[in-house]
């Protein structure tokens, strides 16, 4: 792991430059990294996925720990400094890619590199990375609705998203409108794992010193919440669809359904056997019952229950 003045010493000799419209901002203080693996609880039969390696400290102190470790880095020359910095580490493979494709799916090139890892060890998938504030949700995103998903998921982010990721739906008897943080990253991540926000930084920990406070946030995938949803895909367009519209009821959601939604004609008869008022707004529903909305949906298109 290095320190300020190591990474600056780095990028100096590679007549290098920080990008802040990359989100280049290194985490400099070395009891927060090593508390951000330690809670990672990371085995060495594991595959540890890093996103946004920069001149590879973190890197360095992953390596030690998993069975293998993926780090991506958009940026080349960064990638070129943590290849000869990692020159001797047999268990790293660096690639210099975009992590998404699109919004919607993770870079093939790191899919696959991710399979083949997958054959050789078999241990969990795990997200481990200081995450570029660009690409930080979408990564998640994919994450958990796969189809290469990640057991578990302990990430530094600006503190706005760690928000996003731990918020909780209104409270219908305190407020009609609830947080502007619930929405559909806090819906997938508790609908499938755990969340749980295990420290806030102040911007002095990195270097450069962003203008925002970040946190280290570690989720965990439930097997068992994970089982009860019977089409994940389905399941995400149907938060996508009603969260979409947050502000208004859900009965006005689902008339702007479109695409294979566009076939439910009856969605009153779905929210009664959800048990939900459709009166309600989105923001006001758990993640439990957006999966009963979206295993009902499900119903209606296997099994032609729902005319």
């Amino acid at each position: 792991m290095q320190t300020k003045r190591q990474i600056q010493q780095l990028l100096t000799s590679a007549s290098a430059k920080v990008i802040k419209r990359l989100g280049q901002h290194f985490l400099i203080d070395l009891n927060l990294m090593r508390l951000l693996i330690d809670s990672a609880n990371i085995g060495d039969n594991d595959i540890v996925l890093e996103v946004g390696c920069g001149t590879g400290s973190l890197t360095e102190g992953l390596a030690e720990h998993a069975g293998y470790c993926i780090a991506v880095e958009y940026d080349r020359t960064l990638t070129e400094i943590t290849k000869r910095q990692l020159a001797k580490a047999l268990n790293v493979e660096i690639i210099n890619t975009d992590i998404l494709k699109n919004k919607n799916t993770i870079s093939p090139l790191v899919s696959n590199v991710l399979a083949l890892a997958r054959k050789k060890y078999t241990g969990r998938i795990l997200l481990v990375a200081n995450l570029p504030y660009n690409v930080a949700s979408p990564v998640m995103l994919n994450l958990v609705t796969g189809p290469m998903v990640a057991d578990s998921m302990c990430v530094t982010v600006q503190k706005q998203v760690a928000d996003r990721m731990t918020a909780v739906p209104a409270c219908p008897e305190r407020s009609r409108r609830g947080s502007k943080d619930y929405g559909i990253l806090s819906i997938l991540l508790c609908a499938t794992g755990d969340v749980k926000l295990l420290r806030v930084l102040k911007p002095t920990v990195f270097w450069p010193a962003p203008k925002v406070d970040s946190a280290i946030v570690r989720f965990v995938r439930d097997k068992e919440k994970v089982r009860r949803i019977k089409d994940m895909k389905l399941f995400s367009e149907v938060v996508g669809l009603f969260m979409g519209h947050r502000r208004k009821t859900l009965l006005a959601c689902s008339k702007l359904a479109k695409g294979n939604f566009s076939e439910i004609k009856n969605w009153q008869d779905i929210f009664n056997r959800a048990s939900i008022d459709p009166h309600k707004r989105p923001e006001q529903l758990s993640p439990q019952d957006y999966v009963t909305i979206a295993n009902l949906c499900q119903l209606s298109y296997n099994d032609s229950e729902i005319k």
